[in-house]
């Protein structure tokens, strides 16, 4: 994360920049410059993950109860020193840093492959060095932050800008996070979580001030020497000739820094040795080897720019403009010249963002109008801006929203829709490259014209063309009250990160497979527009009705094929009502699960109950049990989806009676799951309780129940041993390993060609219902 190098350069060459401060002293002072203001500090909360998650287990799929203990006490500690904490989410992976996600998650597998090796060699869990955080960590912290009061928001873009953003317009105590982008940001001060001791309110405040005497450097050049040394935006290796060359002509290299200690310095020499020089008179490519990267140089420097704020090194004012209002694009000549230049109207400020055109390049970058000078330069992309997705066309779909999923990163963009279906993406086929392309609304522009824009810059066509249900969906999203809703009607984009599952292990099909019907339908109820049969949005969503709540839970279980299953779900209580209805998809989905699995789910949701946050602290376990870590993991990515399918569904159920810490352990639940391979009975799973030894006797049967009318029998590991040898293969393996025989699709059959889970995907479930 961050400018590359740049953290090890400020914490062993310029220790000086790191300032110990504490955050009671610091609030202190703002209430007596400020009087009657509330001192704020803005959290960059992806960053402080790590450092909230302080339970000592991590394998098991996640100990909620002591997580959301952590986290009471972290906001309990700011607010008794009078500071308000505002927090902020990634929202969504901006298409410009798509590469460096995905490289993130290649290198997530690799790590998540040594931790399985590690836990089958030692049979327990790793140490800190190898953690790896639980699964849905930052939706269900979004959740845990808005039941404790606090203002929790989920940014439109990548979440740094906005909260830099926020932070200098709100005049804020400064910004709470761990990456190095807010050295590079002109905001308020910047504070690091890792160095936070929160018994004391200490933490090291990082100097941008005090970083630029020591490069030389002034704060409007700090943009330039992030993307030269390599950032999210710029990848690391493509000026690594230039980096050496300034390197090789530095004449004061010195001998107690590590080499990429002097290559920074060496850079920022440059900088202001040499290009500053010609700051104003030359382009940036006519004084760097820019090449066929000019666009990419300029929307990376224009990144850092803050609403409002402008950068030196971008001088030359463009000839035209072409207005790009909401959906309409237009264009604008400059009556000295014939050049046309694209200009992105803001429909709320009404500010003018600019294309910067390089006269030997078609290349665009965007850039800033300010209302006072009326000067323009290259910027970043407006907060309340979006991306446009391009979407892959599927030659002879077969599902409704099919989607393309990459094999390794796990991302997936809706596709075409279903041949029977009415409804029309807003889209123009390029038949070229096969790729649908913008439609352009405006007769004088090409088609190509809108293409080869910047994807910040472009007017975004959304997947849905009701505004006012898109509007609500935003609102819901910024609020961080829905998860991926809004992902999937504006971008078409969904991501599925990285969990602890084994690759090796072919008899568990991928977690991502398990849940995409489940997707898949809420991709139909999104984007249907009402078409198929898919439930009305504006009635699931805005009316008051009477009686909406119950077409809302029917849409829900829909969504989950368990439209049949409604009767057994409603004589269950809540919490565990959403429990049971994971479970049943769960068992009718993985033929692998058997009787022991169900015992050990059950029992541990039930015991949960009656555990104090310090006795689940105190648990230990026997020995890790990799299937277990899986197992539990399975059920947490669960709920993620349970999550955004109550969002898409209108709210039927309160999203607090499904987070984890009421109705998951991870450590429990792996005691449960060794005693119940054990042959432990009934009564000892839910330790001699007799009052949940009844519930746990009902939930199981609806449980069971349940699968019965979908011809799946739950039963023992130790029946299915004995009488069964059918072997079935992981969703995208061609090995195959031990299954229970009773899959739906027929014993032997591949998980690649049933589809995700063994039931295949019903296009009509909607009619049906």
């Amino acid at each position: 994360m961050g400018v590359r190098g740049l953290q090890g350069f400020v914490r062993s060459s310029c220790p000086h920049i790191c300032m110990v401060v504490n955050f009671k002293e610091l609030a202190e002072h703002h209430r007596s410059r400020h009087p009657g203001g509330t001192p704020t500090i803005v959290v960059d909360a992806m960053c402080c993950l790590r450092y909230w998650y302080t339970p000592d287990s991590w394998i098991c799929g996640g100990q909620w109860r002591e997580y959301f203990s952590s986290l009471r006490e972290f906001v309990k500690t700011f607010t008794a020193v009078g500071i308000k904490l505002v927090f902020f989410f990634d929202g969504m992976v901006e298409q410009s840093k798509r590469d460096e996600w995905v490289k993130r998650r290649l290198k997530n597998n690799r790590e998540i492959a040594k931790i399985f090796h590690y836990i089958k060699s030692h049979r327990e869990q790793p140490g800190r060095n190898m953690f790896f955080i639980p699964s849905g960590l930052a939706i269900f912290t979004q959740f845990a932050l808005k039941a404790l009061g606090q203002e929790t928001l989920c940014s439109l873009q990548e979440a740094d800008y906005e909260v830099a953003s926020y932070g200098l317009q709100n005049n804020c105590l400064g910004i709470l996070g761990e990456d190095t982008d807010y050295l590079i940001y002109d905001t308020c001060p910047y504070f690091s979580i890792s160095e936070l001791s929160l018994d004391s309110l200490d933490t090291i405040m990082l100097c941008r001030e005090k970083l630029c005497q020591s490069l030389g450097l002034s704060l409007s050049d700090l943009p330039l020497l992030a993307c030269l040394l390599g950032n999210d935006i710029i990848p690391e290796g493509m000026f690594e000739s230039f980096r050496y060359k300034c390197l090789s002509s530095y004449t004061s290299v010195k001998e107690n820094f590590d080499k990429k200690g002097n290559i920074i310095l060496a850079v920022a020499d440059h900088i202001s040795k040499v290009l500053r020089l010609h700051q104003g008179e030359k382009k940036l490519e006519e004084m760097l080897p820019l090449g066929p990267n000019k666009a990419l140089f300029y929307k990376g420097v224009a990144s850092y720019l803050l609403p409002g704020q402008k950068s030196p090194w971008f001088f030359q004012k463009p000839k035209g403009v072409v207005t790009l209002d909401k959906q309409v694009l237009s264009l604008s000549s400059d009556p000295k010249s014939k050049q046309e230049v694209p200009v992105c109207t803001d429909p709320e400020s009404k500010q003018e963002v600019l294309l910067y055109t390089h006269p030997e390049s078609k290349q665009e970058v965007p850039v800033y109008t300010d209302p006072d000078s009326k000067q323009e330069v290259p910027m970043c992309t407006d907060p309340e801006s979006k991306q446009e997705v391009p979407m892959y066309t599927d030659p002879e779909p077969k599902q409704e929203f099919p989607l393309c999923t990459h094999p390794e990163s796990r991302q997936e963009v809706l596709l075409c829709t279903h041949p029977e279906s009415k409804w029309k993406l807003p889209v123009g086929m390029d038949p070229e490259f096969n790729l649908e392309a913008p439609r352009c609304t405006n007769p004088e522009i090409k088609q190509e014209d809108l293409v080869n824009m910047g994807p910040e810059v472009k007017q975004q066509i959304t997947m849905v063309s009701d505004p006012e249900i898109l509007k609500v969906a935003r609102a819901h999203h910024v609020q961080a009250e829905s998860y991926l809703v809004y992902n999937v009607m504006s971008s078409g984009e969904v991501e599925c990160s990285n969990s602890l599952e084994d690759a090796m292990d072919q008899a568990l099909p991928s977690q991502a497979f398990v849940y995409r019907p489940v997707r898949q339908r809420v991709y139909s109820l999104l984007l249907g527009d009402s078409e198929g049969g898919t439930p009305s949005l504006k009635l699931l969503w805005l009316s008051q009705e009477a009686g909406l709540q119950a077409q809302r839970l029917d849409t829900l279980l829909a969504c989950f094929d368990l439209s049949s299953s409604r009767e057994e779900l409603q004589v269950v209580e809540s919490p565990f009502q959403a429990l049971c209805c994971l479970l049943i998809y769960l068992f009718v989905q993985v033929d692998t699960l058997c009787l022991e699995d169900l015992h050990a789910f059950i029992a541990q949701a039930l015991c949960l109950e009656g555990k104090t946050t310090m006795e689940l602290a105190d648990l230990q376990l026997d020995h890790v049990d990799p299937r277990a870590v899986q197992l539990g993991t399975l059920l947490v990515r669960g709920l993620t989806t349970l999550v955004l399918v109550n969002s898409a569904c209108g709210f039927p159920w309160k999203t607090l009676d499904f987070m984890p810490w009421n109705l998951f352990d991870g450590k429990l639940f792996h005691q449960k799951y060794l005693q119940s391979e054990k042959g432990y009975t009934a009564e000892a799973l839910v330790e001699q309780h007799r009052s949940w030894l009844t519930r746990f006797h009902a939930l199981k049967s609806v449980v069971c129940k349940a699968c019965m009318k979908e011809n799946r029998p739950i039963v023992s590991r130790r029946h299915w041993r004995s009488h069964h040898s059918g072997r079935r293969g992981r969703q995208g393996s061609s090995d195959h390993r031990m299954s229970s025989g009773y899959s739906r699709s027929g014993q032997g059959q591949h998980w690649r060609d049933q589809g995700p889970g063994s039931r295949q995907y019903d296009p009509d479930q909607w009619r049906r219902y």
